[in-house]
């Protein structure tokens, strides 16, 4: 009998709703940085990508900031952002209730954030005891999505083949990343985007036990 498939799960905008908080304070933040920036542009343009990504490209537009407002503006962002997570953050839609569904599948987060953000959504959420420190930080590994390594770093600290993983991810590049890795990949797809050619689209978490059973299924089918 095959082994249920390990489940990859991205962080912000998959369990938990921090891209809308995270567009506020940068638009907040960046643009007395000299950078101008918005909220819809986060959501539209930048979502799941790395902060220092984004503020390159803010200056190849808008021109170069000095190092020290650069680091000063990160600073505060993140400290701004936790404050605000704690107080503020809620889960996705239905995302408890799959988790539990899906008890009997081992699982870990694979993040584009820092090790401390992704502590600080679980835990002001209750969503920790679902993954322990089952935790990886892009940031912690030097590498980031859309590249797949932080997710073949994931696969393998679990103890599980690429082809034996699920990514389950709402932005562009996590999905990217998970493709390039060579698993399974699920777009939870709320804001009818284009989902990447090769990924399975959902538009609500309550969807995913249903798409993991066949998936299941598929595999048991595969290994006899």
């Amino acid at each position: 009998m095959s082994q249920p498939l390990c489940l990859l799960f991205d962080c912000d905008g998959t369990l938990v709703d921090s891209e809308p908080l995270l567009g506020q304070v940068m638009a907040d933040v960046l643009p007395r940085a000299g950078l101008p920036f918005s909220t819809d542009q986060y959501m539209e343009e930048f979502r799941g990508v790395r902060f220092m990504n984004i503020v390159a490209e803010l200056e190849r537009r808008h021109g170069n900031v000095d190092d020290d407002i650069r680091s000063a503006a990160e600073t505060e962002m993140r400290s701004t952002l936790a404050e605000r997570m704690k107080r503020e953050l809620q889960i996705i839609p239905n995302v408890r209730e799959t988790l539990d569904l899906l008890a009997d599948h081992p699982r870990c987060v694979a993040s584009n954030g820092p090790e401390h953000k992704i502590r600080t959504a679980l835990d002001s959420t209750g969503l920790r005891p679902y993954f322990e420190d089952r935790l990886f930080s892009a940031y912690t590994l030097n590498a980031w999505k859309p590249e797949p390594f932080l997710f073949l770093h994931a696969a393998r600290s679990m103890g599980y083949e690429p082809e034996q993983c699920v990514v389950i991810d709402d932005a562009a590049v996590g999905v990217t990343a998970g493709l390039r890795a060579g698993m399974r990949v699920i777009h939870i797809n709320r804001f009818g985007e284009s989902t990447p050619r090769g990924a399975i689209r959902m538009t609500d978490m309550a969807q995913l036990p249903g798409i993991i059973a066949r998936l299941d299924q598929l595999e048991a089918a595969v290994a006899k």
